[in-house]
């Protein structure tokens, strides 16, 4: 199953993230060598939103992931929530669906 981690960012988000960005990383490679996270990054033009795709059996990691981020703790993240998604196209789908 997927689930998707999506933050709102601060305002100054941009500005703040250098000192916090390292650790971030780390802690989001880690997550994706453990097989947690699939991908993820910010969104531009606004840089306003985050999204990170989780795989798993539960949104547990994606959750550990939040509270644990140096972005969420710091406040570069206003807030979070994570959402299950249902994907059903693409080698990757968790619930692939075919056309008959």
């Amino acid at each position: 199953m997927h689930f998707l981690l999506i933050y709102d960012l601060a305002p100054d988000y941009l500005e703040r993230r250098g000192e916090f960005r390292d650790e971030h990383l780390k802690l989001a490679w880690a997550a994706q060598e453990r097989g947690e996270i699939v991908i993820a990054g910010a969104l531009a033009d606004p840089a306003d939103r985050a999204v990170l795709l989780f795989s798993g059996e539960s949104s547990d990691a994606a959750e550990r992931f939040a509270r644990a981020d140096p972005y969420v703790v710091h406040g570069l993240v206003q807030q979070w929530h994570v959402r299950p998604w249902v994907t059903v196209v693409g080698k990757d789908a968790s619930n692939p669906v075919r056309p008959d």
